[in-house]
């Protein structure tokens, strides 16, 4: 093998078509129905109309799709371009990935731990598959583990989302069967000298490694969603440039749009690029008068691709439901349509819900809530045309039906199905608004990710001129909205939208799409306020709106193309100056991972414990001990599961000031044989009132003032434990024979 020596360390809307044109493909900006006259074509179309050219198969494809010679070279440089930013994208996240830790010169164990916290809890299920006898043997392992809450055996591909796992691995295996038969090699390796007295480590680059495998997956799946962008952007704006926009606004705002190029096995980084293709379909099917029923397949099909690998899709889909709901209050869908949408989205959670494993959080959401309300009060909208005259007052009475029929179904549901998973993110929204607190709040507000948004969040969006595009689309499409309003109350029913078989298009359903996407906006601004990690949602989103700055339908009274186009490329230029600013600030980051604190404990626990000793410790921590050493943990990062946050508390109580006793009888009834003490955790805070000690004052208000149990094991564990390992970080505690023996 070669020999390496390791770099130094750095740092520890468009306008609408017509009729005739609802069949086209939907990237293809509308035409005007006109014919060119013969011997206007370009040479490239007339080569194309020739079934005999030298392009026979492009031919075959243009009549499948049913486009004119035009609209297919159209759609063709349009695939180019989205091609394009699609390789940009991949090339961006993998370059920044590889400079944050020089990840290709990386150990196994390195890379495993470099996966920290849930990211490396998700990752050892890939690895569990990977690594068992066969295929089905590690997905009984996955779903029968009595390793990640030991004793319990539970279902992890039920309660963890780990599809995406599960994906990779059969194709891991699948593609390492295939080079090993054929004798292809699939990765180099070589010894990498770390320097400071340090052991040299094998290194391995190439898709043979698991860890390499499984980042460049993910960074190809969001090199795609790049690519979608810039459809998406050129769909809605009706213009390419529109994609463009679209494109480099999430580049000049990425470390806002994005945080995939840090965290890969985030269920976000396999999630999100789904729905950006789900949104798509929808301002497809919102443009559509009559859409096909392969639409509202692919919309399903990419709705669940959206849903499965991410607990969290059930509300940024409540946000769209919502949306759509107000859409129709207001005259923009028809009955008609949304009962089709309502009707994918029922089937997709029914769907879900099996492939789950009959998950009671999908059934107990406000998300399935509102799905039942919003039909009911579709199919009663008769009983509220004859109750309320048409106006504002209907408007009003059937918000109310929704809000207050959706809580009370979905507190019903709760009851029924006896769920309590999502508690804690009604006391999360509750703590918000009022001063009410409690030890599973504080877990989350006291990280910054789940905080309000900071202020400097909408400055960086001002700096790269988002935030005012963003302003003047909304204020645009706002302004008509209300001329609309305001017609229809004078007007009454003579503005409303008309029965789907008038062969007008309604002029209010003609505005759907962009007031759904500005609707859409104020949702994921809202959800982004609250808690600052949900700016993932709200964004992109922006991104998207941008590219209405090229719309025709909004800003054709500028003047002719090119003073639009002049404009948008005058107003790129100035963003360009911060964006590129942010651009070289990503790529200027150089680190090298390096964690040998917790590389000597996970080395200790390998060569001196037994493979079915017990472990409790930190969240982060136990996910490293499960996935490098393989031992049993009874906790872990992932909070969501009621069972596990009580579990949870019994661990951390050794970060509280309760008595030693106490703690010990705690662990010794979950089996515990060792527990790892983080010094840090006892002492660190995020801000005032944020240190461990100080949750649990509010939690156990009787022992506060006393000094924290961490702090007295920190300087002596005797005589309740026998501390067997400790380093600068770290602590081994183990609880005594005596103790065990009395299980």
């Amino acid at each position: 093998m070669a020999v390496k020596t390791r770099k130094q360390n750095v740092k520890d809307q468009p306008p609408q078509p017509n009729v005739d044109d609802r069949d086209r493909s939907p990237f293809v900006s509308p035409g005007t129905g006109k014919s060119r006259r013969a011997g206007k074509g370009t040479p490239f179309n007339s080569l194309l109309q020739n079934r005999n050219g030298l392009f026979p198969g492009f031919s075959f494809i243009r009549s499948k799709l049913g486009l004119t010679p035009s609209a297919f070279v159209k759609l063709g440089i349009t695939l180019v371009f989205a091609a394009l930013a699609g390789y940009l994208h991949w090339y961006h996240l993998s370059r920044l990935f590889e400079n944050d830790r020089h990840f290709s010169h990386l150990s196994g164990l390195e890379k495993e731990m470099a996966f920290r916290t849930e990211m490396g809890l998700y990752y050892s299920y890939f690895k569990t598959i990977i690594e068992a006898p066969t295929f089905l043997n590690g997905l009984y392992l996955v779903m029968n583990d009595r390793l990640t809450e030991y004793p319990l055996v539970i279902n992890t591909l039920k309660r963890f989302n780990l599809y995406p796992e599960v994906v990779l691995a059969s194709w891991y295996r699948i593609y390492t069967d295939i080079m090993e038969f054929f004798g292809l090699p699939t990765k180099m390796c070589w010894s990498i000298n770390r320097g400071e007295g340090m052991a040299p480590v094998d290194g391995c680059e190439g898709m043979g490694d698991p860890a390499y495998f499984y980042v460049t997956f993910v960074f190809l799946l969001n090199g795609l969603m790049m690519s979608l962008f810039f459809i998406y952007g050129t769909y809605l704006s009706g213009s390419r440039l529109g994609g463009m926009v679209t494109v480099l606004c999430f580049f000049f705002n990425h470390g806002e749009s994005t945080r995939v190029m840090w965290t890969p096995p985030l269920r976000e980084s396999f999630s999100y690029p789904f729905l950006v293709l789900q949104m798509l379909l929808l301002t497809h099917i919102l443009r559509t008068r009559n859409p096909s029923r392969k639409t509202m397949w692919a919309l399903g099909i990419s709705n669940l691709c959206f849903m499965l690998p991410w607990q969290f899709a059930q509300f940024v889909l409540l946000t769209q439901v919502a949306s759509l709901f107000a859409l129709y209050i207001l005259g923009y869908i028809s009955p008609t349509k949304i009962q089709s949408l309502l009707v994918t989205h029922m089937i997709t959670l029914a769907v879900c819900f099996v492939l789950m494993f009959g998950n009671s959080m999908l059934l107990t959401s406000f998300y399935a809530s509102s799905l039942v309300s919003i039909w009911g009060i579709i199919a009663l909208r008769d009983k509220f045309a004859e109750a309320f005259k048409p106006g504002l007052i209907t408007w009003v009475m059937q918000g109310l039906v929704w809000v207050v029929s959706t809580v009370i179904l979905k507190f019903m549901l709760s009851a029924i199905f006896g769920a309590s998973d999502d508690a804690h993110i009604s006391s999360l929204i509750k703590s918000k608004f009022t001063s009410y607190k409690d030890f599973d709040t504080m877990m989350y507000t006291c990280a910054a990710e789940f905080d309000f948004m900071e202020i400097e969040t909408p400055l960086r969006y001002i700096k790269t001129l988002l935030l005012p595009i963003n302003m003047l689309v909304v204020a645009v499409i706002a302004g008509r909205t209300i001329q609309d309003v305001v017609r229809f109350l004078r007007e009454g029913e003579k503005y409303s939208v008309k029965p789907e078989d008038d062969d007008e298009e309604p002029e209010m359903l003609a505005k759907g799409e962009l007031v759904y996407h500005s609707l859409q906006l104020i949702a994921f601004a809202v959800l982004a306020m609250l808690i600052m990690r949900l700016k993932l949602f709200l964004t992109p989103h922006m991104c998207i709106m941008a590219s209405l700055i090229c719309s025709k339908q909004l800003f054709g009274w500028i003047g002719e193309k090119f003073k639009l186009h002049m404009m948008v490329f005058g107003i790129l230029s100035i963003m360009a100056i911060q964006g590129a600013a942010n651009l070289q600030a990503q790529w200027g980051i150089m680190g090298e991972f390096s964690n040998l604190p917790q590389e000597q404990l996970l080395d200790w626990i390998k060569d001196n414990t037994q493979p079915n000793a017990v472990f409790a410790g930190a969240m982060p921590t136990m996910a490293s001990v499960k996935l490098s050493a393989g031992r049993p943990i009874v906790n872990h990062p992932h909070y969501e599961d009621a069972g596990l946050r009580e579990r949870t508390k019994l661990v951390y109580a050794m970060y509280s000031r309760k008595s030693a006793e106490l703690v010990k009888r705690n662990l010794m009834q979950m089996e515990v044989d060792y527990f790892v003490l983080e010094d840090s955790w006892c002492t660190r805070r995020s801000r005032p009132g944020c240190s461990m000690p100080e949750i649990w004052d509010v939690e156990d208000p009787q022992n506060t003032g006393k000094v924290p149990l961490c702090t007295l094991m920190s300087r002596d564990s005797r005589p309740h434990f026998a501390t067997v390992f400790h380093n600068n970080v770290y602590k081994v505690l183990k609880v005594p024979k005596a103790a065990k023996e009395l299980r």
